[in-house]
């Protein structure tokens, strides 16, 4: 007797669609084929719908400890669930930030029995952790360090080549960056206009960006050291990092693959204000140029929610980041839809490569013993956007009134599901995501 049967969907396997049913026991695939014949405990019907690999976002901002009004652990997995989530990779740039072995444990004791998704962390880099950052390999629960090499949300900063080196060089682990430069954002703050959203991406410049990517780079490559270049924004870092592979791997995100400017700050405002900023429609379609090519290795949310109040704040006092956990699928999806990507790059993006990236255990492809973690989609149903229906404590998206094509239908989070139709299930049973 199977637990569930996922029956009458086309899975997505070796790189191809297949009409097969997928057997589930506890929390791993047991059997793909025909299972007419198999009972089992529960069945799904996913006639007429698409079965992926369980979806990752390796970039959220669940805001605890610290900043739980906007955010926290469950909210923000609530949020990953709805839409079509399976797991996430949470930052440290908390309150205080998780950049200790204590810190880290907390992260881990606060996600217990309270998170939806599966869930792994970020450590954060310091310039004198280094002792913390070269005991990490077999930390349970941490995908690796973040680095801020610029200033953004908290209190993180490594700025200094010398301890950005030294970062690299004591670390067993991937090591993500936010790259910006920070001597170039301090020179450029005099450009930022009060009130004037609009020289947000004057004062976070695409030199900015490059330059902080080239120095990242060049330190990585010396070290013989993994880096992952977070939310690139800029044609000359596609550029650049299209030619820097191997090692070197790299991230968009929805909104950079969306929004443009000066049209969203005209529409939004400071809404639409994060860290790299949106820029104009020559970086946008470079961006796309990466996707369309597979330069780019994954997509992330960077869902960086911020209550509505403090985004109403004028500029520069306005805080940088959006939610976007939720709406990633559907973005991307509707993407597929007009034609910009196939949906094997997209699988690609979200679960084949993140997995092979971080080296993650039994994730990402729909393969015998592997975990049960799928996304079923709907690549045909519209939605609308709304703010109301958003999960997540901050109640806002940028793309509030947005109509999109294709939508994830359910979610499948160690073998049994944890949403339907919108709705989640049961209780928070997500568990920390195992790395090799």
């Amino acid at each position: 007797m199977l637990d569930l049967i996922i029956k009458n969907g086309s899975c997505y396997i070796d790189g191809n669609l297949k009409k097969l049913d997928l057997g589930i026991t506890k929390d791993k695939i047991s059997q793909i084929g025909d299972l007419s014949k198999e009972k089992a405990n529960n069945f799904f019907d996913a006639e007429n719908l698409i079965v992926l690999p369980g979806c990752m976002d390796t970039q959220v901002h669940f805001r605890e400890p610290g900043s739980t009004d906007a955010e926290d652990l469950n909210s923000g997995s609530k949020a990953a669930v709805v839409g079509g989530i399976t797991g996430v990779f949470e930052m440290p740039n908390t309150k205080p930030p998780t950049s200790n072995k204590k810190e880290f444990q907390n992260k881990l004791n606060l996600a217990k029995n309270r998170m939806y998704c599966n869930y792994a962390f970020y450590f954060g880099a310091t310039p004198d952790n280094h002792k913390d950052l070269s005991e990490l390999k077999n930390l349970e629960g941490c995908c690796g360090v973040k680095l801020f090499a610029g200033s953004s949300t908290g209190t993180l900063l490594v700025d200094k080549e010398k301890d950005i080196e030294k970062v690299f060089e004591k670390t067993s682990k991937i090591v993500s960056v936010h790259s910006e430069d920070e001597e170039i954002l301090n020179l450029r703050k005099k450009l930022i206009i009060k009130g004037n959203v609009l020289t947000h991406p004057v004062w976070r410049n695409e030199e900015c960006a490059i330059s902080s990517t080239r120095k990242i780079v060049k330190i990585a490559k010396r070290l013989n050291k993994k880096a992952h270049i977070l939310h690139v924004t800029t044609k000359e870092e596609v550029d650049f990092l299209s030619q820097n592979k191997g090692n070197i791997t790299f991230e968009i995100t929805p909104q950079h693959l969306t929004l443009t400017s000066p049209e969203c700050y005209e529409k939004l405002g400071t809404f639409a204000q994060m860290n790299p900023p949106i820029r104009d429609k020559s970086h946008f379609d470079r961006l796309w140029y990466a996707v369309r090519n597979n330069y780019n290795d994954t997509i992330g949310s960077d869902h960086a929610p911020h209550l509505k109040k403090n985004k109403q704040k004028e500029y520069p006092d306005s805080p940088s980041g959006m939610p976007g956990v939720q709406t990633l699928l559907p973005v991307m999806l509707n993407h597929i839809n007009e034609g910009r990507l196939k949906l094997d790059q997209l699988v690609k993006l979200l679960c084949e490569n993140p997995t092979n990236i971080f080296r993650i255990q039994n994730k990402g492809f729909i393969n015998k013993s592997f975990d049960a973690d799928f996304t079923i989609i709907d690549l045909n149903k519209v939605i609308e956007i709304k703010n109301e229906k958003i999960e997540s404590k901050c109640g806002w998206s940028p793309f509030d009134g947005y109509k999109f094509k294709g939508t994830p239908v359910a979610t499948i989070i160690n073998g049994k599901i944890k949403m339907k139709n919108g709705k989640i299930l049961g209780d928070p049973t997500g568990k920390t995501i195992k790395f090799n």
